[in-house]
């Protein structure tokens, strides 16, 4: 028993666990703001300036800080800087889609230093180890370009269309996946990376991305709507992602709307995108440039093309607001964020658009923007929550 006073490791308040807090807060600190002088990281934190010097020195000691240059140009001795080592950890990121899958691999400070893309059709369909093939294959490739070997890596974050159920692990609303059925899926792919991973529907990746880097910065309650091959949502509320009791909150392309035929037993058909019913009827890309077809332009191939036609943008749109008029009435968010294919291509031309059709429409009217994530935002929000796993498990020195 430890003595009165004394406590045990771990207990809260002891010097061990308020030396771990306080390494934590510089940390996160260097990572957010970057280089910093001991003076600030004492000025930041509230510590005492011989307190921040032994800390610096601590985490020096463990590789998880560096110096980086000093600060000159003031009266006094130049001040040194300080800097997360990079070199401290790395994470995987892994956007998966009907195609293929894109891999990146970070350092711990959000720098990408590798990224690499492996066709699905780069092993035969039938391979019983497929998944676990095209997934290494993907990662091997971004570890080669970050001149990197497998051991360095602390975390990966896979995000695939669909949702893992929790009460059985199965990847559901993604039958057109071939080869993402299994039900110890993640074990399966865990081992074969030799890492800790998780798997994560990819429209809530991209709202994660959205929260932190892009339209929904500083709201803790909308919708990310993904309006692409596929249909989906992601809902935020109090700052949390609702993912409902079998992972599917937000599969609003399954959603029955006017004009579009019942989606029966989830029918996504992996040759024909635009097969089954509901709101991705409706609104997915291929219905987008079927319609302009039907409107009489034979010749348009892309999304963009399609959505360059006056007639076809005012009809997307009127079915857009039809389909989130359905999600506000019941989820109420502050905002409405539009991403995907068919969004980037509509613009701001489409986004208001959708706007207007919401003022007829006896609901909440919540603020409508377009995605401004630069690049994949799946793969942006991938790699932000493996960053955020990967800090939890280097930055903890208790």
């Amino acid at each position: 028993m430890a003595a009165a006073g004394q406590g045990t490791p771990g207990t809260p308040g002891t010097p061990r666990v308020l030396r771990a807090m306080n390494d934590r807060a510089a940390l996160d600190l260097l990572v957010s703001q970057g280089p910093l002088t001991r003076t600030q990281i004492g000025e930041l934190t509230g510590l005492s300036k011989p307190t921040a010097s032994q800390l610096l020195a601590r985490l020096a000691a463990a590789g998880l800080v560096r110096t980086t240059g000093s600060v000159t140009g003031r009266p006094g001795p130049s001040a040194q800087l300080y800097e997360i080592d990079p070199a401290a950890g790395y994470a995987a990121a892994l956007a998966v889609d009907q195609l293929g899958i894109t891999a990146a691999v970070a350092d711990i400070t959000g720098q990408v230093l590798g990224e690499a893309r492996v066709g699905a059709d780069t092993v035969p369909p039938d391979a019983p180890d497929l998944t676990a093939r095209l997934v290494t294959a993907a990662v091997d490739g971004a570890l080669a370009k970050a001149g990197l070997d497998r051991g360095r890596l602390h975390r990966a974050v896979i995000g695939t269309p669909g949702a893992l159920d929790p009460r059985t692990g199965l990847l559901r609303y993604a039958p057109h996946l071939p080869g993402w059925q299994s039900r110890a899926l993640k074990e399966e792919l865990a081992e074969v990376l030799g890492l800790p991973l998780d798997i994560e529907n990819d429209v809530n990746l991209a709202a994660v991305a959205e929260q932190h880097d892009g339209a929904a910065q500083d709201f803790d309650d909308f919708v990310l709507v993904w309006v692409d091959e596929g249909v989906g949502a992601a809902i935020v509320l109090d700052g949390r992602l609702l993912r409902g009791a079998t992972g599917g909150a937000g599969e609003i392309g399954y959603m029955p709307l006017p004009g579009a035929p019942l989606a029966r037993d989830g029918d996504r058909s992996a040759a024909r995108p635009d097969a089954g019913g509901g709101f991705q009827r409706l609104v997915g890309a291929p219905s987008v440039i079927a319609l302009a077809h039907e409107y009489g332009a034979p010749e348009v191939r892309t999304v963009a093309g399609a959505l360059a036609r006056d007639d076809v943008r005012a009809e997307v749109a009127r079915r857009l607001a039809t389909g989130l008029a359905a999600v506000v009435a019941v989820v109420d968010p502050r905002l409405v964020v539009l991403s995907g294919e068919v969004a980037q291509a509509g613009g701001e031309a489409l986004r208001a658009l959708v706007e207007e059709e919401f003022t007829g429409l006896a609901l909440p009217r919540p603020e409508l923007r377009i995605s401004d994530i630069e690049g994949d935002p799946i793969l942006t929000g991938a790699l932000r929550v493996a960053l955020a796993q990967t800090r939890d498990a280097v930055f903890d020195t208790g």
